[in-house]
């Protein structure tokens, strides 16, 4: 009797679990099947390397990952099921109690979309530095982080300073990595100079207005800490400017790097205005470029945006937004917040496989209620004065527009680093 009360007790308890278990996993299996069918189960920036042999398969790493779907559990084991959505947060490694998860690029030997660099972000050209998502890191963090690492090196190895007519280093892009080696150069009495084509704050300028930003607490060298978590727009570009104005930063805005070329023991940086000789170079450029087109006609018209600053600019229209990622999501959903917008959403692809968590609740809700019309499976055709088309899943279909945003990503400035010297991962040795 006891042995038959036991094995009950058994059924009662660990049988449900069990189930529960292996429907999760099957669950977990299914997704992980469907992202690598879909192309999106390998990252692009820092992700998860699992160790197998260290996990023990308890999912606290999937319960603690803040995007959601990015890890699951097959097996026994922890899996990335969606890499693309993985932004490099971390929680999943802090989480880990066996410390079985790293934070990391991983194998960067085939990778064709990441420059090769030693452990100080030096390329394979010796005196040219990479800071910044250009390298793979996603984050703002990473960013100042690895702005204020690269000049400490460059610091520590310069042997002469102050040259006549040659700055000690110039560095290429003002976002929050630019921003952080000027002001590391500064607190190193380095003689140099700051440029970019657009005003200082990077990819933070293209965000539409208000957004929200998340930072990690991180020091910005001089600054002080970055304490919160999470910060606006607006607030972040208002410290950008303090620390312009506090330090005097060497900044030339609106111009545009040509190349970068070695003479005697320099570089001659060339702009589309001017040309610098420099001791060393650090390229902060980001990676999102020139936005890329979808090359059908109208495109050209100026009712075509590729980037949205105000949603309340717009109100009472016909909009379309074409994307599928987290920048086309949120400008749908500012835009169908505005009062009397029409606010439509294409995408070509089947599901939104790459978005945050929080932005696929809000875009369930909004369209739940009607503020925002899906179409999958979809490109536009054609974009006329007052209409645009669409090739869908049901054949052509027509909408009355008045803007149509377009965000289908940018071309990376790879072809500008190659014509420089600047290998990449998959290229083999010259």
């Amino acid at each position: 009797m006891i042995w038959i009360a036991t094995f009950i007790l058994i059924v009662i308890i660990i049988l449900p679990y069990f189930l529960k278990f292996r429907k999760k996993q099957k669950q977990d299996e299914e997704k992980r099947l469907e992202a690598v069918r879909l192309g999106a189960d390998k990252a692009i920036a820092q992700h998860p390397q699992i160790d197998p042999y260290t996990c023990i398969g308890c999912g606290a790493c999937v319960a603690a990952c803040p995007e959601g779907q990015v890890l699951g559990i097959v097996t026994g084991k922890a899996v990335i099921i969606n890499g693309l959505k993985c932004v490099g947060h971390g929680k999943c490694a802090e989480a880990c109690p066996v410390e079985g998860i790293t934070i990391g690029l991983g194998d960067l030997s085939h990778r064709e979309d990441i420059p090769f660099m030693t452990q100080n972000n030096e390329t394979n050209i010796p005196g040219i530095y990479i800071a910044g998502e250009l390298g793979g890191l996603s984050l703002i963090k990473n960013a100042i982080n690895q702005g204020s690492m690269v000049v400490d090196h460059i610091a520590s190895k310069l042997t002469e300073r102050g040259l006549n007519d040659i700055f000690d280093l110039i560095i290429v892009g003002a976002g929050p990595a630019g921003l952080s080696a000027a002001l590391a150069s500064h607190k190193h009495n380095l003689k140099y100079l700051l440029i970019d084509q657009q005003d200082a704050g990077g990819t933070v300028l293209q965000y539409p207005r208000k957004k929200v930003v998340m930072t990690k607490p991180v020091a910005l060298p001089l600054y002080g800490l970055l304490k919160q978590p999470e910060y606006s727009k607006e607030e972040l570009l208002d410290i950008w400017q303090n620390v312009q104005n506090n330090y005097s930063l060497n900044i030339r805005t609106g111009e545009k790097l040509v190349t970068v070329k070695r003479f005697n023991n320099h570089f001659k940086v060339s702009t589309d205005k001017n040309e610098y000789n420099a001791q060393k170079v650090i390229l902060a450029l980001g990676r999102r470029g020139t936005p890329r087109k979808l090359g059908v006609p109208g495109e050209e018209k100026p009712k075509v945006m590729y980037k949205l600053i105000d949603a309340e600019s717009y109100q009472n229209e016909h909009l379309l937004v074409v994307g599928g990622g987290d920048s086309a999501i949120e400008a749908a959903m500012g835009l169908a917040r505005q009062p009397g917008n029409v606010v439509s959403l294409s995408y070509r692809k089947e599901k939104f496989f790459r978005i945050k968590t929080r932005n696929q609740e809000r875009l369930t809700e909004l369209i739940h209620n009607n503020k925002i019309a899906v179409y999958l499976n979809s490109g536009v055709t054609d974009i006329g004065d007052k209409i645009v088309r669409m090739q869908t899943r049901d054949g052509t279909l027509e909408l009355p527009n008045d803007y149509t945003f377009i965000f289908a990503g940018g071309e990376p400035p790879f072809k500008l680093l190659k014509q420089i010297g600047i290998r990449f991962g998959g290229e083999t040795e010259p």
